[in-house]
This record gives C-alpha cells, sequence and structure tokens, in this order.
C-alpha cells in the first residue's frame, strides 16, 4: 500500500485521498493512487542517522550548472527550522525530546532581504516558540507571520540585520516541464544542507493540505526527500525556486523516500506569501460539495448519459452550491466495494472548460477567487442545464 506523507513530524492527522467520494470543495480529492495521509500506524517514523548526500561535479541536465554550483549558490539560503511545540506527548510526533515540550524540525528559504522565510504550514503548527539558522550561523529567533492550512504554506520573519544569508531567486512553477532536472536541499532527519538531485516526474498533482481541503499543481519529482526537508526548496537547474518541499509517498511499513515527492508550487507559494506578508487573510474560492469521479462503468451503471464528470453526491447545506440550486444524490449504490450516492448532478464543464472528475472541478476552482461566478454545465435527470454558482469563502476545514 502506498502513502502520502508529509516530511516533518506534525500531527495534522490523516485523511483518504483514495476511493469514491471527494470531501467538499477545497476538497479531499478522488485521484487514483494516492491514497492516505500517515504513516499507516497513526504516528510517525522515529529519526535515524543518515550520511550527508555530496554535491555532484557532474552538470545538471539543461544547465550549464553542475549540482554543487547549484548547491554553493542556494544552500546558503536554505534554513534549519525548529519549531518548538505547546505540548509534551508522551510519545513526540516531531522527533527528540526537549525540555518544555517536542520540538518539530523542518527546512525554509529565505525569500527577500527584509529577513521573510518560506516554509510549510504543518512545520510550525501549534509552535510555541521557532528558531532559525543558516549555514553556520546562529539561531535566530523567527515570528510566524502567517499561515494557510490550505496550501501548507507558511511565512515567518526574522531580523534582517541579523542575516548574512542571500535571498534565493523564485522562479515560474507554470514553465517547468515533466523532465526538466530538479534539486532539493533541506535538512531530512536534522541533517542539514542535504542536497538530492532528481527530474520533474510529473505535473498537475494533487495532494491533501493540513485542513483537509486540496493543493492544485503539484509537483511531483524523484529528488530524494525525506522528513525534515518539508518546506525547503525544489530548484531548478538554474538555481531558481519552483517548489517548496511538502509530502513524499512511502511503501507500506516505510517511512523513507521511494523517489516519489511532492512540492507545492512556488507560483501558489508566492501568491499566498505576498497576502501573509502584506498583513492581509489568504482567501480561496469554495465551491461547497462532496464529488465522486464519473467514468464510463459508472455511467452505464447508473444510466447517464454522459460517461465523464463530476458526480455531486453531497451538497453542503448553506454554501454557494447550496444557494445556486446544485443537487446531490440520494439512493446509494455499491460499485467494486465502494458505495456512490445516484440521481445527483453531474459537472460536466466549468466556464466552458471540461470536467473530465473530481480533479478537473477541483483545479477550475483553485484558480477562481472567492465572489467569483462561474458558469456550469450540469447534467439533471438526463437533461443539461446550466447552474451559476457565485464562489464563497473557503472554511477553516473540509468538514466546515
Amino acid at each position: 500500500m502506498t502513502h502520502l506523507k508529509k516530511l516533518s513530524r506534525s500531527p495534522f492527522g490523516s485523511g483518504l485521498l483514495g476511493g469514491v467520494v471527494a470531501l467538499a470543495l477545497g476538497i479531499v480529492a478522488v485521484t487514483s493512487g494516492l491514497i492516505s495521509v500517515d504513516n499507516g500506524d497513526g504516528g510517525s517514523s522515529t529519526a535515524v542517522a543518515q550520511a550527508p548526500i555530496a554535491a555532484h561535479s557532474m552538470p545538471v541536465a539543461g544547465s550549464d550548472r553542475t549540482v554543487g554550483q547549484v548547491y554553493d549558490k542556494d544552500a546558503q539560503g536554505v534554513a534549519y527550522i525548529e519549531a518548538q511545540q505547546t505540548a509534551s506527548p508522551s510519545v513526540s510526533p516531531f522527533g527528540p525530546m526537549q525540555e518544555g515540550g517536542a520540538v518539530a524540525t523542518g527546512s525554509g528559504l529565505l525569500i527577500d532581504d527584509a529577513g521573510h522565510i518560506l516554509t510549510n504550514a504543518h512545520v510550525v503548527d501549534g509552535s510555541s516558540a521557532v528558531t532559525v539558522k543558516f549555514g553556520d550561523g546562529d539561531a535566530l529567533d523567527a515570528k510566524v507571520l502567517g499561515a494557510d492550512d490550505s496550501t501548507d504554506i507558511a511565512v515567518l520573519a526574522v531580523d534582517p540585520a541579523k542575516l548574512s544569508a542571500t535571498p534565493l531567486q523564485l522562479g515560474d512553477s507554470g514553465a517547468v516541464s515533466v523532465g526538466d532536472p530538479a534539486v532539493a536541499i533541506g535538512n531530512p532527519y536534522g541533517l542539514d544542507r542535504t542536497v538530492t538531485t532528481g527530474i520533474i516526474s510529473a505535473l498537475q498533482r494533487q495532494i491533501s493540505s493540513p485542513n483537509g481541503f486540496t493543493i492544485s499543481d503539484v509537483l511531483q519529482t524523484d529528488a530524494a526527500i525525506n522528513p525534515g526537508n518539508s518546506g525547503g526548496p525544489l530548484i531548478d537547474a538554474s538555481g531558481r525556486v519552483i517548489g517548496i518541499n511538502s509530502q513524499i509517498a512511502t511503501g507500506s511499513g516505510s517511512s523513507g523516500s521511494v523517489g516519489i515527492g511532492f512540492a507545492v508550487p512556488i507560483n501558489t507559494a508566492k501568491s499566498v506569501a505576498s497576502q501573509i506578508i502584506d498583513g492581509g487573510s489568504v482567501e480561496h474560492a469554495y465551491l461547497g460539495i462532496e464529488g465522486a469521479d464519473l467514468d464510463s462503468q459508472l455511467a452505464d451503471v447508473l444510466n447517464l448519459g454522459v460517461d465523464q464528470g463530476a458526480l455531486v453526491q453531497k451538497v453542503t447545506p448553506g454554501g454557494p452550491a447550496d444557494d445556486a440550486g446544485l443537487q446531490g444524490g440520494g439512493a446509494i449504490v455499491s460499485m467494486g466495494g465502494a458505495q456512490v450516492r445516484a440521481g445527483g448532478d453531474v459537472i460536466t464543464a466549468v466556464d466552458g472548460g471540461d470536467v473530465a472528475g473530481m480533479e478537473d472541478l477541483i483545479a477550475a476552482v483553485n484558480a477562481k477567487n472567492p465572489g467569483e461566478t462561474v458558469s456550469l454545465e450540469v447534467l439533471r435527470d438526463g437533461h443539461p442545464t446550466q447552474v451559476e454558482v457565485k464562489l464563497g469563502d473557503r472554511p477553516a476545514d473540509a468538514g466546515g
């Protein structure tokens, strides 16, 4: 069995991504092959010793820079983060215990001369104090300016007068292609400034966020990343940051890298960071349904006139979809060990763009802003209709 696991040891719980039903949009999506968000036993692994991985001297494919040159350019701007937790569990999910509570460790990156640092929200979740360290410098106290659980992005701030590190250059995740080289720098298992290399294995993946919603346009890489890499940069061959390492897939009974890692796209991180730094709240569009993928086999069973789309299972009372009159299913049909509610609307397009399943619907809504109106093409009781929905503000968690 394959599991999705956050890279630092953080307690945001577990949530199934596999199966038929996807939670309210933002959503836990129905995506094949992405199964769960914990390590299979409700806890997380114990850190073990691992030798640092040396920088390669061979050139990065598609660039004149060697891995060593990329490392030399960027490693000094990668932060080692320690987050003191307010609670002191008997078995710490964050690694070695320290007096006064558990400590979560992770990675981050300096993004400007004002002392702002990007990391994952789950690295600093529940923290009472945070320190960061760049290279061989002293540990610096950091303030959590804000965190967005919906994208797993947080921004820290340190006194810029105490910094000697140089900010990393942020790239464009929208310009990344499958097969592009990728370099990860971070602190796996507390081994600071470890570099690993690989390629971009896939684009437009979706992963579950700490609050149960779905992060879209995620980059998949085979660069080895492990617990402690959370919040660190995924870098292209020119030394530009293209993603924030966030989760890994692990085999059953395993907690380390199996060559499947996921990074929040830097374009998403930049948008979230700018909202946090500007002092505003981070906003995300919200539809408010639970849904399931419709394929030809399910369409035959339900005797529908289309063979793809997003089959509405439930509509959140009082949500945007409910206000617009979208309808969920009723009678439960069992199919291949899964249960589906039949009779609900089938969403086949958003603003003229085809919806093959829940992934397309999630991505379309995630690309919008609260208050925008979307036009949904819907099949209801065998008849096509159009439904206009004014998107709302996403609640604090997917169950809200």
